[in-house]
């Protein structure tokens, strides 16, 4: 129900009228339901699964050296961008669909700043949503990532097909960072940061749907070797639990935690807590 409401408000924003879900007398049937199904209702029989850093190694690794041609790297580079954006801002699925090149700032050589536009009470604002520093790693650093699809980002803007395939027929070697250097600028930074690309590496000028991202997801997960069981389990929100699972399990702050993903509780964290048989005590004994 909640989500019906959260997608009915979506669609009346969009269209300029105002959330009918913010109504006092929506809120408080929602606050009346119960907050776990009833014996005779559905249960649902399987949640979103995270992706740690481990899986977006493997995924990135996959990804990468399956490269092809000029058009596969065009894919490569807004794919891995997309998963390590993704999965170090803690970032939902709509706030990934709807980025936009503004929304993103730069402090180099500190790394980038997220901006998402959210409904915070009757208003839709652009608040602070996260900041991603870089990586010892460069081949997972999301600046790097992000530095590498803008540079195709801007070729396509400036001159097209032609532009990019310049740029990667014989792409440089992505063998060191790549964000202590001054990012592009585009010429449009109002455009989407991730966008349809069609089968010959031409760009869409529309933003990559939700379900665009999870069948992305799901793909990159399959080429790299994972189970259709598991595969079948991934989508967009994948992301943003791996990155508070992945916190959870490293012993990370909470309230560092929180300041990423924009929680302002912590009930919702514990759902992402390791399940009792990954803490058991016999995995402490040194079998």
């Amino acid at each position: 129900m909640t989500r019906w409401v959260a997608a009915i408000n979506h669609a009346h924003r969009r269209a300029g009228y105002a959330p009918p879900g913010t109504d006092p007398r929506v809120k408080t049937a929602l606050a009346a339901l119960p907050s776990s199904p009833t014996p005779s209702s559905p249960q649902r029989s399987r949640r979103t699964a995270p992706l740690l850093v481990e899986d977006l190694t493997t995924i990135l690794t996959a990804t990468r050296n399956t490269c092809t041609g000029w058009a596969s790297h065009v894919t490569e580079r807004r794919d891995s961008a997309l998963l390590l954006i993704g999965f170090a801002g803690a970032l939902r699925r709509s706030d990934l669909e709807t980025l936009r090149v503004a929304d993103v700032t730069t402090n180099r050589p500190k790394g980038l700043h997220i901006h998402v536009t959210r409904a915070t009470g009757q208003h839709d604002d652009r608040i602070p949503t996260a900041f991603l520093p870089p990586t010892d790693n460069h081949e997972t650093c999301p600046p790097c990532a992000y530095a590498r699809w803008l540079h195709v980002v801007k070729a396509w803007d400036s001159t097209g097909r032609p532009g990019v395939i310049r740029l990667l027929r014989h792409p440089a070697p992505f063998d060191d960072h790549l964000c202590s250097r001054p990012l592009p600028k585009p010429h449009h930074p109002h455009v989407p940061v991730f966008r349809p690309i069609r089968k010959n590496g031409n760009l869409s000028a529309t933003a990559l749907s939700g379900s665009a991202i999870q069948a992305m997801i799901r793909r990159r997960a399959h080429n790299a070797g994972y189970d259709d069981a598991i595969v079948a389990r991934l989508g967009g929100h994948s992301l943003r639990a791996g990155f508070i699972a992945q916190a959870l399990r490293n012993g990370a702050d909470i309230h560092a935690i929180m300041q990423q993903t924009g929680h302002v509780s912590t009930a919702m964290l514990n759902t992402y807590l390791p399940t009792p048989a990954a803490t058991n005590a016999v995995t402490e004994i040194g079998l």
